[in-house]
């Protein structure tokens, strides 16, 4: 099945089966492996991208699903302000250890720092209860993303940018 979308802002044609998972064709045709698999049941949350600006398990997704949309995965964030500063609030908070859950958790965080900027810890925890973390723990986590929403993040001045 001819499928076109696009991922990370470029435009894609692509001839795959119709029932392919978005997460296998993301890591294994087009070498995007940002996006990690966990469950393979949309339980865990490590391969959370966006579709058309929504956070989605793409283990659940078949590609046929996708025409004509906009994914975004991990990849796509890189050189993002908004995203750099939730990665750097992530690590100067101790909201990462191993490392497997982070792009799922970028990407949800990253979603709902877009539609909430300023987001109380009550909503940190619904918008990331869809994403498991074994290591780390979500204090930590929900901790990194309020302080990144309340321009607070280590490491930055007022307004969000990085002190040199």
């Amino acid at each position: 099945m001819n499928i076109e979308l696009s991922v990370n802002g470029r435009q894609l044609s692509l001839d795959v089966p119709p029932l392919r998972r978005l997460l296998d064709v993301l890591r294994e045709d087009l070498g995007l492996t940002g996006t990690k698999e966990g469950c393979g049941e949309g339980e865990c949350g490590a391969c959370t991208v966006l579709l058309n600006g929504a956070p989605v398990n793409s283990c659940l997704i078949p590609i046929a699903q996708v025409q004509g949309a906009r994914i975004v995965t991990i990849e796509g964030l890189a050189g993002d302000p908004e995203a750099e500063r939730l990665q750097r609030s992530l690590v100067q908070c101790g909201g990462v250890q191993c490392g497997f859950c982070t792009p799922g958790v970028v990407m949800s965080a990253y979603a709902l720092l877009r539609r909430q900027p300023a987001p109380t810890a009550a909503e940190v925890r619904q918008a990331l209860a869809g994403n498991i973390c074994r290591c780390t723990g979500y204090q930590k986590i929900t901790e990194a993303v309020t302080a990144c929403g309340t321009d607070n993040t280590p490491g930055t001045g007022s307004g969000g940018e990085v002190q040199r």
